[in-house]
């Protein structure tokens, strides 16, 4: 018990990092865990009454801990807890999670944890998410040697905390076998780091799966016609992402169905703009109508897929309506290519559509935010 307070004090009380606040918590629980165990410890009022679980989660996590016979271990880990600057509910949200969390050897486990993580260039309050967010992960042996890896193939914790929070399984991967593996080969795809940081924070499934099934995905972009190397071969890779051939090539049918397009005109529009593939039909079929009232014609919009991406309530519509105001009473000078005008920064579009024109069309600027919001006006009004 000793050796124990002696750890965590030098290791956690010492630090810079740990904050004040959680002075008091750590060395009254440390003085708990030092004094004399009562015999029958109770493990589900523990965990309701010192840990803050509901009796629901106490009930549940207390299945995993009976073999705790005292409260030496959790003491000790709801100081090291405390020590990272967690909070108390936040420790019940970690204990609830990870019962087995409370049965973990501060000194041989998760102190040396925290001096290994530190040593990469993390803080206390960045070690404080990677417990909060997988703390089974967090007490696995290898986990600093998987921060190694992941930190400067991500460019930052900021990056890799982005990908752990949508596959929090991140961490349990196997790295040498699996993620190396595809992530070598996705380097010979001509991807640099930072591309693959941003596929996988898209599709995080990118690195576990089985390394043959992403040499298949590679294929199927160089079946749409994307070569590797090129600069929307990352787009095009996401776009796929475990996406069956059956299916891209129905989606690609869609699409020509759809937009009256030619066999060279789909597959021109997709490798132009390859996340038309992730569009849904309902999507596509809003936007085919929509450009139809405007009277874009097929190639048109084939040549320039772009327009595809961007959001018919937040651009595509109001915009068409303020050029149609525009042209119907006579204020626009010229004629303006609807592509071109759909391009335009948002700041851009308003300087030299709306606010030019703001004694003649007093309205046009409040309709225009309304039709942004997609509670698009009857007539946009003149007078």
């Amino acid at each position: 018990m000793l050796r124990l307070r002696e750890c965590v004090v030098s290791r956690l009380l010492s630090s810079p990092s740990t904050s004040s606040s959680a002075i008091f918590p750590l060395r009254h629980l440390l003085s708990a865990a030092a004094a004399p165990i009562s015999p029958g410890f109770a493990v589900e009022e523990y965990l309701v009454a010192t840990c803050g679980l509901t009796r629901p989660q106490a009930l549940k996590a207390s299945t995993k801990l009976s073999h705790l016979k005292s409260p030496t271990k959790p003491h000790a880990v709801l100081a090291f807890l405390a020590g990272l600057g967690i909070s108390g509910a936040d420790a019940a949200a970690v204990v609830a999670k990870d019962p087995l969390f409370l049965r973990t050897k501060v000194d041989k486990t998760l102190a040396p944890k925290v001096v290994g993580l530190t040593g990469l260039g993390l803080s206390s309050p960045d070690i404080a998410c990677l417990v909060s967010l997988t703390p089974d992960c967090f007490r696995s042996r290898n986990i600093v040697s998987k921060l190694h890896y992941y930190l400067p193939l991500f460019g930052s914790f900021h990056n890799f905390l982005r990908l752990l929070k949508r596959s929090p399984r991140l961490l349990s991967w196997d790295v040498n076998k699996v993620v190396k593996t595809n992530v070598v080969f996705l380097r010979e795809c001509g991807l640099g780091d930072c591309d693959i940081a941003k596929l996988c924070i898209h599709a995080p499934r990118m690195l576990s799966t089985n390394p043959e099934r992403v040499r298949a995905m590679v294929a199927c972009v160089e079946g749409i016609g994307v070569p590797r190397g090129s600069g929307m071969f990352r787009q095009a890779l996401c776009a796929v992402t475990f996406q069956s051939e059956e299916k891209i090539a129905a989606k690609m049918e869609y699409l020509k169905t759809t937009f009256r397009w030619s066999d060279a005109e789909v597959s021109m529009a997709v490798r132009k703009y390859p996340g038309v593939l992730r569009k849904s039909k309902e999507s596509l079929k809003h936007r085919s109508e929509f450009f139809s009232e405007v009277g874009l014609e097929p190639a048109y919009i084939a040549y320039r897929p772009a327009l595809l991406s961007y959001s018919m309530e937040g651009r595509n519509r109001p915009r068409y309506y303020v050029i149609k105001f525009l042209k119907a009473n006579g204020l626009l000078d010229q004629y303006r290519d609807y592509y071109s005008i759909v391009m335009l920064s948002e700041k851009v579009f308003v300087e030299k559509f709306i606010c030019p024109h703001k004694e003649a069309a007093p309205h046009l600027a409040e309709d225009y935010a309304t039709t942004c919001k997609g509670e698009v006006p009857t007539n946009f009004r003149f007078t």
